[in-house]
């Protein structure tokens, strides 16, 4: 994920309902000019991009004078500091200009060569400036103080200072994190491995379907041929798919081990407990909101129990298999949206959230912030990434089905999220924690989906409704949160010292696939090495927070319609805070408070609220 970038999750594999017809697509060029976005927001010319990348360099070179006696003076802190809030914001500009340009055409020479270029502008500021965190970490609390009352300019970045110094308990003299920099790489390799043998190395089998057709499985079939309504063609590629996961079984757990063994060498250095309380500190969030998150999803698993059982109902079978999990449980609602219509319906979506909030959700979509449709060349999927002192850009492959109208939303989500940080931050206390980065652009998907629930005519268009619903809780928290628990398990068993083989790694993932489906549901045996192939679990404890945010939003979209005009200003503040506060403080402004259980409960009671309604649906 690049710089500021906030991309929709897909640990899913983020496969669609069936296969895109092949179409030829427009070269870029034949595009037309309202459907793409304006990147000459940014810089004018190419030209304007060149001069600012020379003086991102000069400013990296400026900061480098002062290694060595950056703490030496409060003037001096504070002319470091400067220079390097600078740098930042020309970096964002540079690195999101030379991103986007790529994006929209990724076989243009001209766009590889600009991210070349910023990419190597990023990695010398970050060498020039490696030195500010140390010398400022070595600073007695009691000088620091001074510091502020000599220079009260310092204030202005007293988040950023504070930020460092919390972290002074784990950090290393600078041998020691001259070590584990240089570590870094080594422990990169079982992410780097894993890869490159599931995107190069990995070869599967075909199948053949009803009509005795060839079918050939890959990695990014895999979830549309599992939405198949063909249930014998659903059960071959589940079963070639796995099994040839299981033949390299110790492989992958030779590559986990080696992830797991990098995190708990890097914790143990800086004096952690385990590697899990180290990766939440990361993001200044206590280990207690994991625990209350799992706490939660257990005495829910009921609800989960329930979803099981009426998808067995729906599909009609007497058995349900684990290749019966993404195949629709409702009749296609078929619905095109042209892109227009998507932008009318989701400003009449987030009308709840008052003009001002609505005013630049029209801004975006009318000066193209937006890069709309696909092109020969286009990056794939849908992200939201932001330009300080500009405003954000979303790129979207829009191709007018209903769930393009949720990504739609999702995406203006985190924009609006990063216009209103960035309007009210400075540009280093601007960026938000990761934690709290999903809040938003879920926040928007249930304002849409409240919506057209009101709006719907049809029992068929209800149901497709609810089933998003329903379907999103599953992957988003229940999912997600089965991934950390495995991830907790594991990684706690080999802090114990015990040996992470291939088949205690999948034993413990087909005990936790049965707790987390319940008896409805048959946990056939290959299930069990569903890990292998979850890239999520070499991303050192990140799921969670996919959980934890669904729910915060479910939680804050339900009080924006229930108390209006209020309950909106509270959590436009919270869209405000950048990283001004930790993200379970910033939280709690929007009147959520995830120290405790209580959001998570509220989100999975609307869950269980949602099945009932699709129940009621179904028994029409």
């Amino acid at each position: 994920m690049k710089d500021n970038e906030i991309e929709k999750p897909a640990a899913d594999g983020g496969g669609k309902r069936g296969y895109r017809m092949e179409q030829k697509l427009p070269k870029r060029s034949e595009v037309s000019e309202e459907l793409t976005w304006r990147l000459e927001d940014i810089y004018a010319t190419e030209a304007d991009w060149e001069a600012d990348l020379e003086k991102g360099r000069a400013l990296g070179e400026q900061i480098a004078s002062y290694e060595g006696r950056a703490a030496e003076s409060a003037k001096n802190l504070l002319e470091v500091l400067r220079i390097y809030e600078e740098g930042s914001r020309i970096l964002s500009s540079v690195y999101t200009y030379a991103n986007c340009r790529h994006d929209e055409d990724t076989a243009a020479p001209k766009g590889q060569e600009l991210v070349a270029r910023a990419q190597r502008m990023a990695a010398q500021m970050m060498e020039k400036s490696a030195f500010l965190d140390p010398e400022i970490l070595a600073i007695p609390d009691e000088t620091l103080a001074a510091y502020y009352e000599e220079e009260p300019a310092l204030k202005d970045y007293e988040v950023t200072i504070r930020n460092i110094v919390r972290m002074r308990a784990h950090a290393l003299p600078v041998e020691g994190e001259k070590l584990l920099a240089f570590a870094m790489e080594l422990m990169e390799a079982p992410s780097n491995s894993f890869g490159m043998l599931v995107n190069a190395d990995l070869k599967f089998p075909s199948v053949t379907d009803k009509d005795g057709k060839e079918v050939q499985i890959s990695n990014g079939r895999f979830v549309p041929l599992q939405e198949s309504g063909d249930r014998d063609l659903r059960e071959k590629v589940f079963k070639a798919f796995y099994g040839r996961y299981k033949e390299f079984s110790n492989t992958w757990a030779a590559m986990y081990a080696g992830e797991v063994k990098g995190r708990s060498f890097s914790s143990r250095a800086r004096g952690y407990k385990s590697s899990f309380e180290a990766a939440v500190d990361r993001n200044d969030v206590s280990p207690s909101v994991c625990d209350n998150l799992f706490d939660s999803v257990h005495r829910h698993l009921d609800a989960m129990h329930r979803y099981v059982r009426l998808r067995k109902k729906l599909l009609g079978v007497d058995e349900l298999h684990m290749w019966d999990v993404y195949t629709p449980i409702v009749k296609d609602y078929e619905v095109k949206v042209p892109y227009a219509e998507a932008c009318d319906i989701i400003v009449e979506a987030l009308a709840p959230m008052g003009e001002e909030y609505v005013s630049v959700v029209k801004e975006a979509i009318a000066n193209r912030w937006i890069d709309v449709v696909e092109n020969e060349g286009k990056r794939g999927g849908a992200y939201s990434t932001g330009v300080y002192g500009v405003h954000p850009y979303m790129l979207l492959n829009y191709n007018e089905t209903l769930d393009n109208v949720f990504t739609l939303i999702h995406e203006m989500g985190h924009s609006m999220h990063t216009w209103y940080s960035c309007k009210n931050q400075s540009v280093l206390n601007a960026e938000y924690k990761i934690f709290v980065a999903e809040v938003a652009s879920t926040t928007n998907e249930v304002l849409l989906l409240e919506y057209l629930l009101k709006k719907a005519s049809s029992r068929e268009e209800k149901a497709y409704l609810i089933n998003h619903y329903l379907e999103s809780f599953k992957s988003t928290v229940y999912r997600q949160t089965m991934f950390e628990e495995f991830e907790r398990k594991t990684c706690a068993m080999e802090e114990a010292g015990t040996p992470l083989t291939a088949q205690l790694l999948a034993q413990t993932y087909h005990d936790l696939n049965k707790q987390y489906f319940g008896d409805a549901m048959i946990s056939d045996d290959l299930i069990a090495y569903e890990w292998c192939r979850i890239p999520h679990f070499y991303y050192n404890f990140y799921v969670y927070q996919y959980a934890t945010s669904f729910c915060a939003a479910v939680a804050i979209a339900h009080r924006i319609l229930e108390e209006g005009a209020p309950m909106v200003e509270q959590y436009k503040k919270f869209l405000s805070g950048g990283c001004t506060q930790d993200p379970v403080s910033l939280l709690k402004i929007a009147g959520v408070d995830m120290s405790t259980s209580a959001p998570m409960d509220e989100a999975l009671e609307v869950f269980a609220q949602a099945i009932g309604q699709m129940e009621e649906l179904s028994a029409e």
